[in-house]
C-alpha cells in the first residue's frame, strides 16, 4: 500500500489555514486544499503496517481508536498515491456515505490510530479523504441512483442529521420509499445549525440533499413531530420509523442568577447565528447578538471552540473559556499508550484566533461559575468564578472536582454561552412515540442493535447513544438501514 518507503521519505505537511487576521472577518472555510501531486505524496506516506488499527474502529479504555465506519484506509491512501483518484472514491463510498462532512469536521480517530503516529506524525488521512471526495464531486462521480424497482415500504425518519442521512440514503437505494422529517426550516440538523459554516460550509450539505431528493428521497421540513405532526399518523403511514432527533437536551448550570438575561445555550446561539446568515445570503452579519460583549463560555468541547470563533467574528469584546478538567498534558502519558485516543492538550481554530485577537488562549482550567450577577434590569452583568480541585467523594469513591474555598473571582461578562454537553433525546418526541429511555434518557435498545422498545420503530445517532461524533452518526445511520431493511424485506444485501 502506498510507497513502501514513503514514511521514511516524506514529512507530513497540511493544507494551508487562511490567516487568522484574514479568517475572523468572515464566516467561509478557511481550510485549503495541497495541490493534488502534494497530496499524492502525503498519502505515499501510509505504511502498510500489519494491524491497520486506523480502521479498526474498536473502543480501547472506553474511547474509540479507528474509524468507527471502518473506512478501508491503506487501500484509499494508496489509490491516491497512485492518482487513482476515480478509484479511491469508489472505494471509499463502499463503507461511507458522506465523506465530504467528516473530512471537514471529524477529529480524524484514523488518524489517532495510525501507526506511523507512534513515532512522528501520523499520515494526514482526513485531507486524503477531501482530496478524494472533491475530485470526485468536481469530476461528476457522486451519483445518487435512483433504484429501478421500488419495494412498496414506506420508512419515515424523524430528523436530518447525520444518521438520518446516512440511513435514507441506504434505504432509498434499497427501494423503500424515504421520507426525511426536519423540525427546522432547513434539511441538516446537527450539520446545518450545530456547526459552523467556517467549519462546514452549508453549501456542502446542500450540494448532497440535492442528489438525494433527485433520486427519490422526500424531505418535509419544519415539520415538528410529537408538536406539530402527529407520531400516531406518521406510525399509521409507514411501515418502519427510524427516530434520529439527536441529543438534544442542553445540560444546564445551577447557580444564582441563572435567569438573568444575557444566558443562553450554545447551541441555540450558534443555530440563531447560521440561520441569520443564511437568510441574509451572509450579507448581514449578526453583529447585535455579541459586538462589545464579554462573553464567557462554558465548556471546554468542539461547541465550546465553535463559540469562541463566533464570537470573535461578531465582535466580542473579550471571551473566555471555561474548562472544569486540569489542563491536558502536551504530550502522551505513559497511562494513554498509543493506539487509545490522545488525550493531550489540543489548540483549535477558535482558540488560535483568541490568542490572534487578544493575545492569549481564551481557556481557563478547573474553573466554573458559582454565580450569575445581574443589574436592575435583570440583564447579566458579570459571574462570579471559583477554582475547582479533585477530591475523592467519600460516599462514591469517585474523584470528583470540587470549588476551592476562597477562590471566588468576580470579571465582567454580558453574554454566557452553555456549552457543557447534552444530557439525551428530548422527551416530547419520545413520549409521542411511547418508546423506552434508559438512564440517560437515550432510547432504548438491545445491546448493538437499534429497534426500540415499540414495533416498526428505530432509533440511530446520538438519540440513542449520546452526544457522540458525526463519524458515529453515519454509522448507526447505515447500520439501523440494515436492519430496517431485513425486518422489511426479510434478508438485506445493504453494506
Amino acid at each position: 500500500m502506498g510507497k513502501t518507503t514513503g514514511f521514511l521519505e516524506y514529512t507530513r505537511v497540511d493544507g494551508n489555514t487562511r490567516k487568522e487576521s484574514v479568517r475572523i472577518k468572515d464566516f467561509m472555510e478557511f481550510h485549503e486544499r495541497l495541490p493534488f501531486e502534494e497530496q499524492k505524496l502525503q498519502a505515499a506516506r501510509c505504511m502498510d503496517c500489519g494491524v491497520p488499527f486506523c480502521q479498526a474502529g474498536a473502543m480501547i479504555a472506553g474511547m474509540a481508536s479507528g474509524c468507527p465506519l471502518h473506512n478501508p484506509v491503506p487501500e484509499m491512501n494508496d489509490l491516491v498515491y497512485r492518482g487513482r483518484m476515480e478509484d479511491a472514491y469508489r472505494r471509499l463510498s463502499m463503507t461511507h456515505s458522506f465523506p465530504e462532512f467528516t473530512c471537514r469536521v471529524c477529529p480524524a480517530l484514523c488518524e489517532a490510530a495510525c501507526t506511523c503516529g507512534l513515532h512522528t506524525a501520523p499520515v494526514s488521512t482526513k485531507e486524503n479523504e477531501k482530496a478524494v471526495i472533491e475530485y470526485a464531486y468536481e469530476h461528476n462521480l457522486v451519483k445518487e441512483l435512483s433504484p429501478e424497482n421500488r419495494t412498496g415500504k414506506k420508512v419515515a425518519i424523524i430528523g436530518s442529521g447525520p444518521s438520518g442521512l446516512a440511513a435514507a440514503q441506504l434505504l432509498n437505494r434499497r427501494g423503500h420509499d424515504v421520507t426525511v422529517y426536519e423540525r427546522n426550516d432547513r434539511v441538516g440538523g446537527l450539520l446545518r445549525y450545530g456547526i459552523p459554516n467556517m467549519k462546514l460550509d452549508k453549501s456542502v450539505i446542500d450540494r448532497r440533499v440535492s442528489l438525494l431528493e433527485e433520486a427519490g428521497v422526500k424531505f418535509v421540513v419544519n415539520a415538528d413531530v410529537g408538536k406539530s405532526i402527529s407520531a400516531d399518523k406518521i406510525t399509521e403511514e409507514h411501515d418502519a420509523i427510524i427516530l434520529a432527533c439527536g441529543a438534544s437536551n442542553p445540560r444546564d448550570i445551577n447557580a444564582p442568577g441563572r435567569d438573568a438575561k444575557g444566558i443562553r445555550f450554545a447551541v441555540d446561539f450558534l443555530s440563531e447565528v447560521t440561520k441569520k446568515l443564511l437568510d441574509s445570503d451572509f450579507k448581514k452579519k449578526p453583529y447585535e447578538l455579541v459586538k462589545d460583549k464579554d462573553v464567557i463560555i462554558i465548556g471546554g468541547g468542539d461547541t465550546g471552540n465553535d463559540c469562541v470563533g463566533s464570537s470573535i467574528r461578531l465582535g466580542a469584546k473579550s471571551v473566555t473559556q471555561l474548562e472544569m478538567m486540569p489542563k491536558p498534558c502536551e504530550e502522551r502519558a505513559d497511562s494513554n499508550p498509543w493506539p487509545e485516543w490522545p488525550k493531550v492538550l489540543k489548540v483549535d481554530y477558535g482558540q488560535e484566533e483568541a490568542i490572534y485577537k487578544f493575545g492569549e488562549d481564551p481557556r481557563v482550567y478547573q474553573t466554573t461559575v458559582k454565580e450569575f450577577k445581574k443589574d436592575k434590569k435583570g440583564n447579566l452583568k458579570s459571574v462570579v468564578l471559583v477554582s475547582l480541585k479533585s477530591e475523592k467523594d467519600e460516599k462514591t469513591g469517585r474523584m470528583c472536582m470540587v470549588p476551592v474555598d476562597g477562590s471566588e473571582k468576580e470579571v465582567p461578562a454580558q453574554l454566557v454561552l452553555i456549552a457543557a454537553g447534552f444530557l439525551g433525546s428530548q422527551s416530547y418526541v419520545t413520549d409521542a412515540f411511547g418508546v423506552e429511555t434508559d438512564a440517560r434518557s437515550n432510547v432504548k435498545t438491545d445491546e448493538n442493535k437499534f429497534a426500540t422498545s415499540k414495533e416498526k420503530i428505530y432509533t440511530a445517532g446520538d438519540m440513542h447513544r449520546g452526544q457522540s461524533l458525526v463519524v458515529w452518526a453515519i454509522s448507526e445511520g447505515r447500520q439501523v438501514a440494515k436492519e430496517v431493511d431485513e425486518a422489511l424485506m426479510g434478508y438485506t444485501n445493504l453494506r
